[in-house]
């Protein structure tokens, strides 16, 4: 139904792209706001149909697409928000001392200024949250930045509808169309065209390790290089302390039964690995997490692929001759169906194979028996970066593992205690985001509004005459913005 973009279209789209870019960079945070807040209305305009299409496209159930959808219009606001009461650009002034000896001091003012087009990649995933009038989406246009999306092939016409709807926020707000571009492409030609083309100014990605890596290769290696801002998937690992084991195994274990299987395993802050101490307490655990995990009912995954996938994967852990399969849905599923699963490893068998810390990227989870605490510190080492870490433990755990929590932070962008990874609350504190390979910048994430900070730059002006700054940099703070003066945080 949808073809592929042709060169002649790309190189149109990036084009129109720039020349908005010229214009929109300098649209005020509250004309910004508007034209954001209407997207999220027209988005929730489109009603039930898109809901329906959603649906067919991804085999997600209607009230998981509708909540998906209010999070996004909720993430749309929120940067609207931010963006129009204008803090967020940081601006930071030095004034001048010219009689300062032996040289005097120039006038220095500094803000966050836009970088250009963003090509955005719609993830599979999340057919609304993570794609096309999703988080990068929104803070690419809050930033200033004009967006070229990519609809991602598992729901093009859902894509096709968001992008309709964002559409005609721009006729309504008489932003200019060159802010919002969206094209199709099931190959690599067209993301790597997009990726490529010199007017692109940065690449935002959700997906899988091999993708987001391909693409910041691809951007690397460009005569003027570019950031690629790619989530690439993670196994969020879980610590599991035995004092907390010993009294509520069986509330942790149905907690994460349901985190592993939520979403038949598709979110990517699935927690694919829990680490314990061998003892009662996790013996206790494991037989109740096995236990409910078998009675968790199988259902079609995202598309044929991500289910393929997810097979191949999974048989590959259990292959290990040190693993065993603990417990799995007793349920009959189907060719594209998930197979909520859990097996169990030795920590020594797991440090020692490398084929064991991948990401399963479905309803699967391993748990790593260590044989006391020195073992579960040693396991530390030989993790990569994540985007989340989990520490479960009692008072008396906690308060005895700074030692552990202290290299776990390392790891993750997200650490937690005593909950669970799955469930990314929208919102100024929120990172997500981690060391890579979790992401290739650990630096920035792809929630709340601190996403924007992805796709500005620092611009400083010297000794420019007031009339000629930016409002956000000028004398008498036209704005009424929060902004560093002579080192000090106010609004003088």
């Amino acid at each position: 139904m949808f073809q592929d973009a042709t060169t002649t279209e790309i190189e149109a789209a990036m084009q129109r792209a720039y020349a908005a870019f010229l214009h929109y960079r300098h649209t005020s945070g509250k004309d910004k706001a508007v034209f954001i807040r209407t997207v999220a209305d027209e988005v929730e305009a489109t009603g039930d149909a898109i809901i329906a299409v959603a649906m067919r496209e991804t085999h997600l159930p209607a009230d998981r697409l509708l909540g998906e959808r209010a999070r996004t219009c909720f993430q749309l606001r929120n940067i609207a928000d931010v963006v129009e009461e204008g803090s967020w650009v940081e601006a930071t002034i030095d004034t001048a001392l010219p009689d300062r000896r032996p040289l005097p001091k120039p006038d220095i003012r500094n803000m966050s200024v836009p970088i250009g087009p963003v090509v955005v990649f719609g993830a599979s995933n999340f057919p609304f949250a993570y794609s096309t009038a999703g988080v990068d989406p929104a803070s690419a246009w809050g930033a200033g930045c004009p967006v070229v999306v990519k609809a991602h092939p598992a729901h093009p016409e859902t894509s096709e509808m968001v992008a309709n709807a964002v559409k005609r926020a721009i006729a309504k707000t008489g932003m200019p169309e060159g802010i919002f571009e969206h094209v199709h492409g099931a190959g690599f030609e067209v993301g790597t065209a997009l990726v490529l083309h010199p007017k692109t100014a940065a690449v935002g990605f959700t997906g899988s390790y091999a993708g987001g890596k391909a693409l910041f290769d691809l951007a690397a290696k460009r005569p003027v290089p570019i950031p690629v801002f790619a989530e690439m998937g993670s196994i969020n690992p879980v610590f599991l302390l035995e004092g907390a084991l010993q009294t509520e195994a069986e509330k942790y274990a149905k907690l994460y039964a349901a985190s592993i299987t939520g979403g038949m395993g598709q979110f990517c802050t699935k927690p694919g690995l829990l680490i314990g101490i061998e003892g009662d307490g996790l013996t206790a655990f494991e037989r109740i997490l096995a236990g409910e995990i078998s009675r968790i009912a199988p259902v079609a995954m995202l598309h044929p692929g991500i289910a393929k996938a997810f097979r191949a994967n999974r048989s590959e852990v259990l292959i290990q001759k040190t693993v065993t399969i603990q417990g799995e849905t007793v349920l009959a599923y189907g060719e594209n169906d998930g197979i909520p699963s859990v097996a169990s490893v030795s920590a020594g068998a797991f440090m020692n194979n490398p084929a064991l810390h991948r990401e399963v990227f479905g309803p699967f989870s391993l748990l790593v028996k260590c044989r006391d605490a020195a073992e579960m510190k040693e396991v530390i080492s030989h993790l990569e970066g994540q985007l989340t870490c989990t520490v479960i433990g009692s008072a008396q755990d906690l308060a005895q593992a700074a030692e552990l929590v202290a290299a776990v932070s390392l790891l993750c962008g997200r650490l937690i205690v005593n909950g669970v990874p799955t469930g990314v609350e929208v919102g100024a504190a929120m990172q997500h985001g981690g060391p890579f390979p979790a992401s290739t910048d650990g630096r920035f994430g792809s929630v709340g509004p601190h996403a924007m900070k992805r796709f500005v730059r620092p611009l400083a002006f010297q000794n420019f005459p007031t009339h000629l700054l930016p409002d956000e940099l000028k004398d008498g703070n036209p704005l009424d913005i929060w902004r560093r003066v002579n080192g000090h945080w106010g609004k003088d």
